[in-house]
């Protein structure tokens, strides 16, 4: 079952070119940080372009729980009036995240430091992944937390009383621990320093410069150091959220896999720690161009243009590269399987512990479709079979994980039979509107049961 309400089946097939704009949703990480900064921020912050998927929702019901005042205006207008580092209130009840990992990390940081106790929970995929590589360094700074066996969810959060700042190396790449000990660190005193060996999207840093933090990077020898001063007060801010390069991916693929196809995505945000997918495309060589390329609130933009590319050939894609894309391995694993020769995509343990584990997932799904994949702990393979060659004509599981539908639905535009999947509920957490946006460019997404 869908996470959200009764399983939604959907069905994909080859049909007319896809044509147009593709305007899709706001950057889901910066919305959530957007909601959780503005919460400590003292006064009120104004968001535009806010992604209003179900997993950004759960981050600013949250925030209210903590005594922030969180206000939709209408149109991807938001405000959040802020209580400051180190105001966050008790909240009364249960904070539920839903699907959302990137929720329940980051905000298990905001909290883990102020003298109050949380409970968590989420729905049957969040409850299942693994949270010690948050709780972890986050006891560093005196925090408790008593979980599931595993360290699952449900999980109750004692924020620490007296906190002290943490040197903390961060063991494996991945951005929502990351953050999740910067956020802690904004109420302990002194300074935290967070070191990354490979850098993850630096979304938090930049933000929390924005809002007035002192924050410094510096590239050394022992990696990337973070160093923040603690305690600051935070500034409210006006922000205007860029238009979401994980979301972008899907209509850009299908593009490059659809015959006869030419898609513009306006105002996609080109952070270097996100843009990863793009750069390997063009590598595979897809017809993929920036156009119009800007500054705006001091992320890069710009305006992207697909069509289809029938010719690609299968790369080795950097193992450096994986935490500027690590969400977009699922719908690359597509694109690889219509390409020529083989993809291979190493340093991706981190792929095992999203909404599911990414892998098996794909590799089962590419398999019943007849789509030759390898793989391992941190590893996987798929040998393209070319356009045209590629059988589809199965019913792939979602895992309630909205990038595993997507990735599948994108494939059936271009496989020689229409591809199922069991639920593409969970797609509403993060592109809620992608079965109409789709729609409008002229592919053929429908739910089955319609």
């Amino acid at each position: 079952m869908s996470g959200h309400g009764a399983p939604i089946p959907m069905m994909s097939r080859k049909g007319a070119p896809l044509k147009g704009e593709a305007h899709v949703p706001g950057d889901k990480s910066i919305s959530h940080r957007s909601l959780i900064l503005g919460a400590l921020a003292v006064g009120e912050t104004k968001i535009t372009g806010l992604l209003e998927g179900q997993d950004v929702l759960d981050t600013g019901r949250a925030m209210e729980a903590f005594g922030a005042e969180v206000v939709n205006r209408g149109g991807g207008e938001w405000s959040v009036h802020g209580v400051g580092v180190g105001g966050f209130n008790e909240p009364a009840n249960i904070i539920d995240c839903g699907n959302s990992g990137t929720s329940v990390r980051l905000i298990m940081g905001a909290m883990a430091t102020s003298d109050i106790t949380v409970t968590f929970t989420g729905d049957a995929s969040l409850n299942g992944r693994p949270m010690g590589r948050v709780t972890d360094p986050l006891a560093l700074f005196g925090t408790q937390s008593v979980g599931r066996e595993g360290a699952r969810l449900p999980m109750t959060i004692v924020g620490a009383k007296n906190p002290v700042p943490v040197r903390y190396t961060v063991p494996v790449p991945s951005a929502q621990v990351k953050s999740a000990v910067l956020l802690a660190g904004l109420n302990a005193p002194g300074k935290t320093v967070v070191i990354e060996k490979e850098a993850t999207r630096d979304h938090t840093e930049r933000m929390l410069v924005g809002f007035g933090a002192e924050l410094s990077v510096e590239d050394t020898d022992e990696g990337r150091v973070i160093t923040l001063v603690g305690q600051p007060e935070l500034k409210p801010q006006t922000i205007i959220v860029p238009r979401d390069p994980s979301s972008a991916a899907f209509p850009v693929c299908a593009a490059l896999l659809a015959e006869g196809s030419d898609v513009l995505v306006p105002n996609i945000g080109l952070n270097p720690t996100r843009a990863g997918l793009f750069y390997t495309l063009q590598e595979m060589g897809a017809d993929l161009t920036f156009e119009n390329m800007r500054e705006e609130g001091g992320e890069p933009v710009a305006d992207l243009r697909a069509k289809y590319s029938p010719d690609m050939v299968g790369v080795e894609v950097p193992p450096e590269r994986a935490a500027s894309m690590i969400d977009e391995y699922p719908v690359l694993s597509v694109v690889a399987a219509f390409a020529k020769g083989q993809t291979v995509m190493k340093g991706v343990k981190e792929l095992r512990v999203k909404e599911s584990d990414r892998i098996d997932a794909m590799a089962k799904g590419l398999r019943a479709a007849g789509v030759a994949v390898d793989e391992g702990p941190d590893w996987w393979t798929v040998t393209g079979l070319g356009v045209g060659n590629v059988q589809g004509g199965i019913t792939a599981e979602s895992r309630l994980d909205h990038r595993i539908a997507m990735s599948f639905l994108v494939m059936g535009l271009a496989t020689n039979k229409p591809m199922s999947v069991d639920d593409g509920g969970p797609i509403a957490t993060s592109f809620p509107i992608f079965e109409g946006l789709m729609a409008d460019l002229g592919a053929s997404v429908t739910r089955s049961n319609t």
